[in-house]
C-alpha cells in the first residue's frame, strides 16, 4: 500500500519553482535571473564546476542596495519552504517505518526491550512507576522566525501533507497548488525580520500553542498505544503517570526585568482558560459519543450516586440536563461537568477545585460503560481524555520561577536589615544559622507585603513572592511550584528561597511544603562544591522537613550552556557526567531521591542533539526514572510542530528513559572503566587549558566582535531577555546563546569541537591508545555521544566560509586566531574520524543529504552577510537586509543557539 503520493525531491523541486515564479512576479525578471545566477554560481562551486567562488563574489558585489534586499529575502524564504519539505519527509518515515513495524526506538520496540530482557510483570511495574518524563519549555531567544510567518509556513505545511497523503484528483490538486501558490506570494510580502522585541506574553503565548495544539492529543495517543502493546505482553501491569510538561515562559526572571507578576498571572490565567476550554471541548464530543438510552440499560449504581450529588450540587442545571436528555444519564453527567468545569474561572460556587475531582467524574463514567460491556467505547473514548486531564491538569503546564541568587541574596538582607537582623555581615554559617531559625518558628519575620524602604530589587523579589502565595491559592499549587536559583554557589541561597517561600504562607513545616527548590549548578566551583552545598542542606532541620514534606525529591538543575562557555566542550561534557555520577553518591548518601534537571540548549554547543540518545548516555546512578529536561527556540518547533514527529519524540523518550531505568534496577552502577576514566580525565584537562587560552589570550574578544555577526545578533529582537547580563561584551558576561548564535552564523563553530583535537592528541602522545578509544566509542554510550555531536557540528562547521568572517578582523588578529582555529579543526575532524572509523562526520545519510542540499544556498546568504558586515555605514535598509541574511542562515543552518 502506497502511503504518500510524493517524495522530499519532489516537494524541494516544486517549492523551489514556485518561489522562483513568485520572486519574478513580485519583483521583476530581472530580480529573477540575478537570484539564479547567484545560486547557480553557489552550485557549480560546491559540485567542482568552479575553481573558486570568484564569480560568485562579483555577482553579489556588484547588487544595489534593493537587489541585496531581494537576494537576502529570496534566499531565507527558499530555506523556510525546504525546512517544511524535509519536516514532510521525516513524517513520511515515520509513517512508513510504523506500517512496516520497523521503528527501532519506538513503543513497539520498548515493549520487546522488556520482553526480550526477561523482564517480569512486577519489574515493568517499577520501571513505569519510577518513569517520570518533563520537557520544560523555555522562552530563551534562540528562535529566529516571526510568529507571523511562522503561521503561514504551518498553513503551507498542511497543505503539503494533504498533496501527499490524500488521493486526490487533478482539479483537487490544482486547487491545493493553489493555495499553496498564494501562502507563498503572502510570505514573500511579509517582513521576515521583526520589528519589535516579543514580550513575555508573547514567548508563552508560543509555548502555549504547541501544548495546546499538538501535544494535548499526542500525549493519549502515547498512552493509548502503550496500554495496547502491554496488554499482549504484561496485561497485569498498570500504566501511570508519565508525562508532565512544564514552562518557564512567562515565570523566567532571571536577567529579564520584563516578566513581572501581571505577565505570570496573565499567563496563569490564560493557560488555565485554554485547557478548561480543551476539556469542555471534549466532553461535548463525548456527548455525542455517550447517547446510551437508560431505560434499556444498567449504568449502575456507582453513576446514580454520582449523579445525586451533581444534582444536590446543582439543582438548576441538572433540572434542565435531565430535560434535554432524558433517560440518557451519560449526557445529564457530562452536562454537569461542563457547567462546573466552567465554574472554576466564575465567581459562582460548586466549581471543581482540582483535577482529581475531574479524574473522578470521568472515572465514575469509565467504570459505568465498562460495567455494560461497552469496554471498546471506554477505551477510545473516555481514557484518553483522563490521560490528558491527568497530564495537563488545570494549568496545561505547570510554570517554573527562577531568579539569579544574587537577588534573593539582597532581598533577604534588606528585608531582615528592616527587623534589626545584620544579614550581609555574617558567614555562611551564620547566614544559614539565622534562616533555619526564622524558617523553623510560627512567627512572621518579615511583612513582604510592607517591607518598608527596600531597593527596586529587594522590592521585585518580595512581591513575587507575595504573589506565589496568591498564586498557588488561586490556580493550585501544582500550577507554579519550582523555583529554580541561578548560579547557586552556597547552602544559604537554596535556605534563603525556603525563608522567603515560609514568609509567603507556601511553606509551613513540618506539615506543607508548596515549592521544590531546585538550585542550578552551573559553575566548575559550583559543581566541585556539590557535597558541601548538597550535604548541608540535607543535614539542615529545616530543609530536611522541606524535603520530607515533598516527598523526599531533590530536583537539581545541571547548566549545560555556561558550562560549555567557561571550559570548552570536551570538558563540559566530562564535567557534568562526572558531577552527575557525584550528585547521585551524596543523594544516595541522605536517602534523597534525586531528578535531574538538565538545562539543554537545542544546539550542540549547549547540550543539544538527539534527547533518546542523550538519555541512554547518562550515567546508570543517575537514572531514577524522574528526568527533566529544558526545550528552547527552534527545536521547539523543529520536534513539536508536527504532530506525527511530536509523537515519535515523545515516544522516543520513553522509550530510552524505559531502557535506562530497567538498566539501571539492574545496573545501579554503570561499569566504566577505570582505564576509560583515566583517559577522558587526562583529555578533559589537556582541552580545557586550550579552551581556557584562547578565551584568556590577548585580542580574542576582539577578534569575537570583529569576525562573527555579534554587533548585529545584540540587536535583534530574538526574545524579550537582553543579550547580556550587564551590557558588557565580554565572553564571560555574554549569554551562552548570542556567543553560540554567532559562531553558528559565521560557519566557525568553535564552541561545538574545539579543543577535542589537542585532548585526544595529547592523550595519544603521552602514551594512549588509539584502540582504548575505539573501544570507548563501541562500547560506552557518553564517550559515543559525544563524538557524534562534535561530528554534527564538525559538519556544519565551513573554513573557506568562515574566512570571509576572519577577513573582516584586524590583520593582526586574523593571523593570530584564524589559522590556529583552523588547524585545531582538521586536527580534530582527522582524530574524530579515526576513532569513530567512518569515511564522512555525519552517521545519518540523511543528515549528509541535507547538509549537501543547503550548503550551496547558505553560502550566498554568508557571503553577503559578511559584505554588508564591512561596511562602516549602512543605510537603514541594508540594516534591515543584514538581519535578514542572519534569519536566513539560522533557518539554513537549522540552528542559531
Amino acid at each position: 500500500m502506497d502511503l504518500h503520493g510524493r517524495d522530499v525531491k519532489q516537494d524541494v523541486r516544486e517549492l523551489g519553482a514556485l518561489l522562483g515564479d513568485v520572486l519574478a512576479e513580485q519583483t521583476s525578471e530581472a530580480s529573477f535571473e540575478t537570484v539564479e545566477d547567484i545560486r547557480n554560481a553557489a552550485i557549480d562551486y560546491r559540485e567542482g564546476k568552479r575553481e573558486s567562488r570568484t564569480e560568485l563574489d562579483r555577482l553579489l558585489e556588484g547588487l544595489s542596495p534593493e537587489g541585496e534586499s531581494t537576494v537576502a529575502r529570496a534566499f531565507t524564504t527558499y530555506f523556510e519552504l525546504i525546512n517544511l519539505a524535509e519536516e514532510r519527509e521525516r513524517a513520511r518515515v515515520i509513517r512508513e517505518a510504523s506500517q512496516a513495524d520497523t521503528l527501532d526506538d519506538g513503543l513497539v520496540a520498548t515493549v520487546e526491550t522488556l520482553v526480550e530482557s526477561d523482564a517480569d510483570p512486577e519489574t515493568v511495574q517499577r520501571v513505569l512507576d519510577d518513569v517520570l518524563i518533563e520537557p520544560t519549555f523555555t522562552a530563551h531567544p534562540t528562535e529566529a522566525r516571526r510568529k507571523t510567518v511562522k503561521a503561514k509556513l504551518r498553513s503551507i505545511a498542511s497543505r503539503l501533507e494533504e498533496l501527499d497523503e490524500r488521493r486526490l484528483t487533478d482539479r483537487e490538486h490544482d486547487q491545493l497548488w493553489r493555495k499553496v501558490d498564494a501562502e507563498v506570494t503572502s510570505l514573500w510580502q511579509t517582513s521576515q525580520v521583526r520589528d519589535r522585541r516579543p514580550e513575555p506574553q508573547d514567548e508563552a503565548r508560543n509555548v502555549q500553542w504547541y501544548l495546546e495544539n499538538i501535544l494535548f492529543d499526542v500525549v493519549g495517543e502515547v498512552y493509548a498505544e502503550l496500554e495496547d502493546l502491554l496488554a499482549d505482553e504484561y496485561p497485569e501491569v498498570d500504566v501511570p503517570k508519565l508525562f508532565e510538561f512544564r514552562s518557564w515562559a512567562g515565570s523566567d526572571r532571571d536577567g529579564n526585568p520584563f516578566v513581572t507578576p501581571e505577565v505570570t498571572t496573565d499567563t496563569l490565567e490564560r493557560q488555565r482558560s485554554v485547557v478548561l476550554e480543551k476539556y469542555r471541548q471534549a466532553l461535548k464530543g463525548l456527548s455525542g459519543i455517550l447517547s446510551q438510552d437508560g431505560s434499556r440499560a444498567d449504568f449502575g449504581a456507582e453513576l446514580e450516586r454520582s449523579l445525586k450529588a451533581d444534582r444536590d450540587r446543582l439543582p438548576g442545571v441538572a433540572r434542565e440536563a435531565e430535560e434535554r436528555y432524558p433517560d440518557e444519564p451519560y449526557r445529564q453527567k457530562l452536562k454537569l461537568m461542563r457547567e462546573r468545569l466552567r465554574r472554576i474561572e466564575d465567581v459562582r460556587p460548586d466549581g471543581y477545585g482540582e483535577k482529581d475531582e475531574l479524574l473522578e467524574d470521568l472515572g465514575v463514567i469509565d467504570r459505568s460503560l465498562r460495567s455494560m460491556g461497552a469496554e471498546v467505547v471506554a477505551d477510545e473514548y473516555v481514557e484518553p481524555l483522563i490521560r490528558q486531564v491527568d497530564t495537563f491538569g488545570f494549568t496545561l503546564a505547570s510554570l517554573d520561577l527562577r531568579d539569579h541568587q544574587e537577588n534573593h541574596t539582597e532581598a533577604v538582607h534588606e528585608a531582615l536589615a528592616g527587623e534589626g537582623i545584620d544579614y550581609r555581615g555574617r558567614d555562611e554559617e551564620g547566614r544559614a544559622e539565622v534562616l533555619t531559625d526564622a524558617i523553623l518558628q510560627e512567627e512572621q519575620v518579615v511583612d513582604l507585603e510592607e517591607p518598608g524602604d527596600v531597593s527596586e530589587t529587594a522590592a521585585r523579589v518580595l512581591r513575587r513572592f507575595e504573589k506565589l502565595g496568591e498564586w498557588q491559592r488561586e490556580f493550585g499549587v501544582a500550577a507554579i511550584d519550582t523555583y529554580c536559583i541561578s548560579m547557586t554557589e552556597e547552602p544559604s541561597h537554596v535556605l534563603e528561597v525556603l525563608f522567603l517561600a515560609d514568609q509567603a504562607g507556601v511553606v509551613s513545616l513540618p506539615d506543607h511544603c508548596g515549592l521544590d527548590i531546585v538550585p542550578l549548578l552551573e559553575t566548575e566551583s559550583a559543581l566541585n562544591g556539590a557535597r558541601r552545598i548538597m550535604g548541608t542542606l540535607f543535614e539542615n532541620e529545616a530543609y530536611a522537613e522541606a524535603l520530607d514534606a515533598r516527598r523526599n525529591i531533590q530536583e537539581i538543575m545541571l547548566g549545560y550552556s555556561d558550562s560549555n562557555k567557561e571550559n570548552g566542550f570536551l570538558a563540559a561534557n566530562w564535567d557534568l557526567y562526572k558531577n552527575q555520577r557525584r550528585l547521585a553518591g551524596i543523594c544516595d548518601d541522605f536517602d534523597v531521591r534525586m531528578r535531574l534537571f538538565h538545562g539543554r540548549g537545542g544546539s550542540i554547543s549547549r547540550g543539544g542533539g538527539p534527547m533518546n540518545e542523550a538519555m541512554l548516555a547518562l550515567p546508570n546512578e543517575t537514572v531514577t526514572g524522574q528526568i527533566k529536561f529544558t526545550e528552547q527556540g527552534e527545536a521547539i518547533a523543529e520536534k513539536y510542530a508536527n504532530p506525527q514527529i511530536a509523537e515519535r519524540n515523545v515516544e522516543q523518550m520513553l522509550n530510552a528513559q524505559v531502557r535506562s531505568r530497567l538498566q539501571a534496577i539492574r545496573e545501579p552502577e554503570e561499569d566504566v572503566h577505570d582505564e576509560w576514566i583515566a583517559a577522558m580525565d587526562e583529555m578533559a584537562v589537556t582541552a580545557r587549558a586550550q579552551y581556557t587560552d584562547l578565551l584568556e589570550s590577548d585580542g580574542f574578544v576582539t577578534y569575537f566582535g570583529q569576525a562573527t555577526p555579534i554587533g548585529v545578533i545584540e540587536n535583534l529582537n530574538l526574545g524579550s531577555r537582553p543579550a547580556s547580563r550587564s551590557g558588557e561584551r565580554t565572553v564571560e558576561d555574554l549569554r551562552a546563546i548570542p556567543w553560540v548564535f554567532s559562531w553558528t552564523q559565521s560557519r566557525c563553530i568553535i564552541t561545538g569541537w574545539y579543543a577535542l583535537g589537542t585532548g585526544i592528541e595529547t592523550y595519544l602522545d603521552e602514551g594512549g591508545d588509539i584502540e582504548t578509544l575505539r573501544e570507548m566509542y563501541r562500547e560506552w554510550p557518553f564517550f559515543r555521544t559525544t563524538l557524534d555531536n562534535a561530528s554534527l557540528a564538525l559538519a556544519r562547521t565551513d573554513f573557506e566560509i568562515a574566512s570571509y568572517y576572519a577577513d573582516l578582523a584586524d590583520p593582526d588578529l586574523r593571523g593570530e586566531f584564524f589559522p590556529h582555529l583552523q588547524e585545531e579543526y582538521e586536527r580534530t575532524r582527522d582524530i574524530v574520524l579515526d576513532v569513530t572509523g567512518r569515511e564522512t562526520l555525519l552517521k545519518r545519510e540523511w543528515l549528509d543529504d541535507s547538509l549537501r542540499r543547503r550548503n550551496p544556498y547558505v553560502d550566498p546568504l554568508n557571503l553577503l552577510q559578511t559584505q554588508l558586515l564591512e561596511q562602516t555605514h549602512r543605510t537603514d535598509d541594508e540594516e534591515q537586509t543584514l538581519r535578514l541574511t542572519v534569519k536566513g542562515i539560522a533557518a539554513g543552518m537549522k540552528n542559531t543557539g
